[in-house]
């Protein structure tokens, strides 16, 4: 199904006792279910850390599950939906803080990037705004009519769709590598990357499927209707990716195509 199995999660967490459960992922299109990782992690024992580098600004803007009321831990980048300065930022409870402090500085951090801070600061600001929640229902209604222009196209995506910011294109049926896909696009000025897909048979630095998420065109103020005309400039890529003539034509549809936006 390209989805979590979550009773297959337990059984393995049964078996293997472990003291940390990660719960998050940076190609998932689905929603995670945070609350039945806590309860597995409870079953067994287990400390729960939720990486929501990808997700945070949906989960802010009440679009995917919090993380923080189920996990011992939860961990994000700054960036991606938050839309802020490259960064990061730790997330825990009150009696794991000395531990986590202590374990940064001295441990592995030295001195503290102020200009960074302050930038986060802004970041966190314009994320208590109304605007920043209607920018996220923009970016996951954008994903969501991509990811249904693409299967148009017949293009297989991961679990069939997508519930957030990204979707995960498998094309394998299309006859092309993630690898060759990422570079033909490229060429033609648009931005992906190679990706693994569930049981990929090739190496990760060639990849069966590649990546394509909504947070940047949606920024530019694109909307659903311009979901189309992206779908259609991937498409003439892919279908023949070793054609000049067709990248640069496609390149110079880009270049038109973005002036009108920000």
């Amino acid at each position: 199904t390209g989805r979590i199995d979550y009773d297959n999660l337990r059984e393995l967490a049964i078996k293997n006792k472990p003291k940390l459960i990660i719960a998050g992922a940076s190609a998932y299109p689905r929603e995670i279910n945070f609350s039945v990782f806590k309860s597995i992690a409870d079953e067994v024992g287990a400390y729960l850390m939720a990486d929501i580098a990808h997700i945070a600004g949906l989960i802010i803007a009440g679009l995917h599950q919090r993380a923080v009321p189920h996990c011992h831990f939860v961990t994000t980048t700054t960036h991606k939906t938050l839309r802020g300065p490259r960064g990061g930022l730790i997330l825990c409870k009150e009696e794991q803080r000395k531990a986590v402090d202590k374990t940064i500085f001295p441990g592995i951090q030295g001195g503290p990037l102020m200009h960074v801070i302050a930038a986060k600061a802004v970041c966190f600001k314009q994320a208590m705004t109304p605007e920043f929640k209607e920018y996220q229902k923009q970016i996951v209604k954008n994903a969501k009519t991509l990811a249904e222009k693409l299967v148009e196209l017949g293009y297989n995506l991961v679990s069939g769709g997508t519930d957030n910011h990204l979707m995960l294109v498998d094309l394998r049926n299309k006859g092309i590598t993630g690898k060759q896909a990422e570079k033909a696009l490229e060429e033609a000025g648009i931005t992906v990357n190679k990706n693994m897909v569930p049981f990929d048979p090739q190496k990760p630095w060639v990849a069966s499927g590649i990546r394509i998420g909504t947070p940047a065109v949606t920024t530019r103020g694109m909307k659903e209707k311009d979901m189309g005309v992206i779908a259609e400039l991937i498409n003439r890529v892919l279908n023949d990716t070793e054609n000049l003539k067709i990248k640069e034509e496609v390149r110079k549809e880009v270049e038109s195509f973005t002036k009108k936006f920000i």
